[in-house]
């Protein structure tokens, strides 16, 4: 697995929701990508224009509300704190999704550093289509 130390939910519980939105980022990004470069060869730019199809705001936005009624108390309360954390959207992006998709990178950035990557699968494969998730389905396993 890419990180070394798992961190407890008390240390955790200290992260500003933007440090873990931060690396919740990159990580969907990198999941995102890795699917991307699975399926078969193709032109990178094409790669690229699904990728950043996939890890907008409004993408993620819209992922996070349709998965919402799925999280536990736990998730929700790192989403409500990522979505209300003070960061300032960029021009493009709509004000609503950017803190929606702030609070589901969040999620993953959490879920990362916690090293539950089992429940951090579960998230990136909700946010794939149904044919895209199952080449996910090794990506993050060990430990």
């Amino acid at each position: 697995m890419l990180i070394s130390k798992k961190i407890d939910d008390a240390e955790l519980r200290q992260y500003s929701p933007i440090a873990l939105a931060y690396i919740g980022d990159a990580v969907f990004e990198l999941m995102v990508r890795t699917q991307a470069v699975t399926v078969g060869p193709r032109r990178i730019k094409d790669i690229h224009l699904e990728t950043v199809q996939k890890v907008n705001a409004q993408s993620q936005a819209q992922v996070i509300r349709q998965i919402s009624s799925q999280l536990s108390d736990e998730e929700k309360d790192i989403v409500r704190r990522g979505r209300n954390a003070h960061s300032t959207p960029p021009r493009h992006a709509d004000h609503s999704d950017y803190r929606m998709s702030t609070g589901f990178e969040a999620l993953l950035g959490y879920l990362y550093l916690k090293g539950d990557y089992e429940r951090l699968q579960e998230m990136v494969a909700a946010a794939l289509s149904q044919e895209e998730a199952p080449a996910l389905k090794d990506l993050y396993k060990g430990g």
